[in-house]
């Protein structure tokens, strides 16, 4: 069985990273897979580079543009929303013609256009898209937040500026619709939130959307002892809290309401101060947000290689995910195969990770205290037995097990 994943990136974000792990897990178990990117950033032999780059740059210019213009010549939410207005076809390339079944992922940003997703999914090749957002239930927003007009048919999108009835959103959401239109596509989604927000769309209401998680190779992701790994990261305090995302200071992360429950642990003497240490990792375009923060915190960027990301998992007491939205939570199944707690919002995606007090802490959506309250009972009160957490993640998003899952799927389609 030969299957082509389909994503923008093999390693530029959440997406892009859970759709190169599959692709590796696959190879492992008996599967053919190869992964078709307009951005290569590592040396994956299985991923394979679409020609044109003067072309690829265009798409994605060209799309911010028409969305800048849509938008009042605003930047605000310039990348909260893609309207796949263009793309490049690749249902002309050897690694499309060569696979037998069609796997897409993440493919906003100039990589496919609706037309060319169109071709693909009329191109007569059993076709599986994993949706790593909102994007493909929605007409052009990555994230709802808290609206919910997709529930209908989109328009009067609270993310342009010149909003109406038939604005961008619904026009997009009608090309959408005539895309899916009489076509056989099986989506999947990584946690049962997303799914049930795919079965209240317009678009997916009538889509048999299956849950399939996101995989993690155990070999990559290991636990170090505690107290070796904080000595080699130069750490001395006794509790350290983690966190970390693509961009720290992307509002949809909720850095500010890791900073309130920070704030709460030390005006309350739930924990000394001095005692404290925050391990960040990832980008910040913004280094504002880390002003005065009110603990001593250490800042390692993009890290690079599974071993010290691992390191960093293994010295942690826990990792904070504050998403106002998450729909899977890749951190969280990270730090809990190296030893360590996840405390994080009851409300998306992290609810199919974590069980509240036992592999972790759900806190109450947007609201630091109870977060705070997380913190302080993973560095007080939690599960002692760290190889405990470690199993259950072996359980359940293994390559074995997360393969196994989408190869029945792709036999059920040939």
């Amino acid at each position: 069985m030969k299957v082509l994943i389909v994503n923008t990136s093999d390693a530029s974000g959440g997406a892009s990273t859970a759709a190169r792990r599959l692709a590796e897990a696959l190879n492992n178990n008996g599967v053919e897979a190869r992964m078709l990117v307009r951005e290569r950033l590592t040396e994956t032999p299985f991923v394979e580079l679409l020609p044109g780059r003067l072309r690829q740059k265009w798409n994605f210019l060209w799309e911010r543009m028409r969305i800048f213009v849509s938008n009042m010549f605003s930047r605000d939410n310039l990348f909260t929303v893609s309207i796949a207005n263009t793309g490049q076809d690749i249902t002309r390339t050897k690694a499309f013609r060569d696979a037998d079944i069609i796997h897409l992922h993440w493919v906003n940003q100039g990589m496919l256009s609706l037309g060319d997703m169109g071709k693909i999914l009329r191109s007569g090749k059993p076709v599986v898209w994993t949706m790593h957002d909102m994007w493909q239930l929605t007409a052009i927003c990555h994230y709802a937040h808290e609206c919910r007009r997709f529930v209908e048919r989109c328009g009067r999108c609270p993310f342009l500026r010149f909003s109406h009835e038939k604005d961008l959103s619904r026009k997009v959401f009608v090309r959408k619709q005539k895309m899916l239109s009489g076509t056989d596509v099986s989506f999947v989604a990584v946690s049962t939130w997303l799914q049930r927000e795919a079965r209240q769309s317009a678009l997916l209401a009538d889509r048999d959307v299956r849950v399939v998680p996101n995989v993690l190779s155990l070999s990559r992701f290991r636990l170090f002892p505690r107290d070796d790994s904080r000595r080699r990261l130069g750490i001395r305090q006794k509790y350290v809290v983690m966190f970390g995302a693509a961009r720290i200071d992307n509002k949809i992360k909720g850095f500010n309401f890791l900073r309130e429950a920070i704030r709460h642990i030390i005006d309350n003497g739930m924990l000394p101060k001095d005692d404290l240490c925050l391990l960040l990792f990832g980008g910040i375009k913004d280094e504002s947000v880390l002003h005065d923060f009110p603990i001593h915190y250490i800042y390692d960027g993009y890290v690079k290689g599974d071993e010290k990301l691992s390191m960093m998992y293994s010295a942690a007491n826990c990792v904070v995910s504050s998403s106002l939205y998450e729909t899977f939570g890749q951190t969280l199944i990270e730090a809990l195969a190296c030893g360590c707690l996840p405390v994080t919002f009851d409300n998306s995606g992290q609810t199919d990770i974590v069980r509240h007090r036992e592999n972790g802490y759900l806190a109450r959506w947007k609201d630091s205290q109870s977060l705070a309250e997380g913190i302080v009972w993973a560095a007080l009160d939690g599960l002692a037995d760290r190889m405990a957490l470690r199993r259950d993640v072996i359980d359940r998003y293994s390559e074995s097990v997360v393969a196994q899952q989408y190869i029945d799927i792709y036999k059920l389609m040939k």
